[in-house]
């Protein structure tokens, strides 16, 4: 199944016309014509099946014959991830957790952070794009870069966890995660979160876990961290 999106069309909808670029795709790269399906997603759960009622490049048409309501995971993974200093390591990760299965993220600027701004244009296409590739109907939620003082202070999740590398007292991922859980896990950039940051995420009650025995990148961390939790809820 070849998955599309348009995120106005809800379960009231019963025509939808893409814009120019989509069209252009569906009718001249795929080859789609009048009367062929597609199925379309709004990010928020649908999956609907459609029939093209207007084969144009420029504005392709079709009409809506029926949908569905996906349920949605019985977790919540929230990873807060430090932007890493080669962007394109970030926009793996945010390719990679989309496929596996993430619900939201939040990118969080640290005290030792080499990149302190991201485009959220472009991070959102990458989300987009790795959501259609993997025939997934929720696209994750992705915040704008906040600091991480920021972030400790408005997240609310259930289990709210950071991992980090010092030598420290911490507790394994798996011994911490339980299934069906709305969780935060927190991951520091290229040079860790500072002993500060550790300390203030300690007073927010935060649990301090380990990723495993030997030391993982940023963007590393970050899809182990996110295949752990939905290996746990499977």
């Amino acid at each position: 199944m070849q998955l599309f999106y348009n995120p106005n069309i809800d379960n009231t909808t019963e025509t939808i016309a893409f814009d120019k670029e989509e069209s252009k795709h569906i009718i001249k790269v795929l080859r789609k014509k009048d009367t062929d399906i597609l199925y379309v997603t709004n990010g928020l759960g649908f999956l609907f099946k459609t029939e093209i009622t207007l084969a144009s490049d420029s504005k392709c048409t079709v009409r809506i014959i029926s949908f569905e309501k996906k349920p949605a995971t019985k977790f919540g993974l929230h990873l807060a991830v430090a932007p890493t200093k080669m962007n394109d390591r970030y926009e793996w990760f945010l390719e990679k957790a989309t496929e596996i299965g993430i619900q939201e993220i939040t990118p969080i600027i640290c005290d030792r952070s080499e990149r302190r701004s991201i485009n959220n244009e472009r991070f959102d296409k990458i989300l987009l794009a790795a959501m259609k590739q993997s025939n997934e109907v929720y696209l994750p939620k992705l915040n704008p870069a906040v600091t991480f003082k920021e972030f400790i202070n408005q997240s609310n999740e259930d289990v709210k966890l950071i991992a980090h590398c010092e030598e420290t007292g911490k507790k394994t991922l798996k011994s911490v995660v339980k299934p069906n859980q709305n969780l935060t896990i927190m991951i520091g950039p290229e040079g860790d979160f500072s002993e500060k940051e550790i300390e203030l995420a300690l007073t927010h009650n935060y649990v301090p876990v380990t990723l495993g025995t030997t030391r993982l990148r940023t963007e590393t961390a970050a899809i182990v961290a996110c295949h752990s939790v939905v290996f746990i809820n499977e």
